[in-house]
């Protein structure tokens, strides 16, 4: 898991768009399932659209203010949560120790995905209705691999970046490593050299994959950055922050 609750995305870059709104929604997926969500828009979207995917706590206040950094620079952006059947629509209502492993395992265990293709259609659809119907998804750790599944062509995507997304296998699950083959749109993936959780090789293979499928992608790794170094308090990372930030405002800028 990624982020402590208090936990913020750094600022970069000056706010080039006021922001239209920044609202908690209530998506409905395919199954009818009601599913928790947050949408910043910018009064004037001025780039593709972002679906910010989250780690494995889901909703949280981390990704909101991704989302908010994002509008800010013209991007209409909207946060799924992952528990809606699990864990009841609203993430507000939950308890702060919700995100501690030996509750959440439960919920995380129970994801399918079929459920979350489902609902990232269903974020995708009301994401597009509030922008530009060019869509990136960007993820991170869970997120991030979400992100890569998201490169196949059903979602017709742009384009994926992932922020640590493991790529391989878990427990016996294919990971985007695996479904490589089938993966089209445009992969950025950032990666921190001392990640205890993502091996080179993990990398190197889905690396390896990717260029076999002959799906486009850049990888960047940043020697002795962690796991999740892309936030404010981190200091002393605060330059592998910055210049992924850097790359990925230039991915989303286009062309991929």
């Amino acid at each position: 898991m990624c982020y402590d609750p208090d936990a913020a995305p750094p600022a970069f870059s000056p706010t080039r768009q006021p922001l239209a709104e920044a609202v908690p929604l209530t998506l409905t997926s395919a199954d009818g399932t009601g599913f928790g969500a947050f949408l910043a828009r910018p009064e004037v979207a001025t780039g593709v659209g972002v679906l910010v995917l989250p780690d494995n706590k889901g909703l949280s206040p981390f990704y909101r203010r991704t989302a908010v950094r994002l509008a800010e620079q013209g991007h209409p952006a909207l946060v799924p949560d992952y528990y809606g059947r699990t864990a009841g629509a609203d993430p507000e209502n939950r308890p702060p120790e919700f995100g501690e492993l030996p509750n959440l395992l439960p919920h995380l265990l129970a994801l399918t995905p079929d459920g979350l293709d489902a609902d990232l259609t269903a974020a995708l659809e009301r994401l597009r209705a509030a922008g530009p119907s060019d869509v990136v998804a960007l993820g991170f750790c869970f997120g991030g691999r979400q992100a890569f599944r998201a490169a196949a062509p059903r979602f017709g995507l742009s384009g994926a970046v992932g922020y640590y997304g493991y790529p391989d296998a878990v427990n016996g699950a294919p990971g985007p490593t695996q479904l490589a083959a089938g993966l089209t749109a445009p992969v950025l993936a950032f990666w921190g050299g001392a990640d205890e959780h993502i091996p080179p090789a993990a990398v190197d293979a889905f690396d390896a994959a990717l260029t076999e499928a002959g799906c486009p992608h850049e990888f960047v790794t940043y020697p002795g950055a962690p796991h999740n170094f892309f936030e404010l308090s981190a200091v002393e990372h605060s330059v592998a922050a910055r210049d992924s930030w850097q790359r990925l405002l230039t991915f989303l800028a286009g062309p991929r």
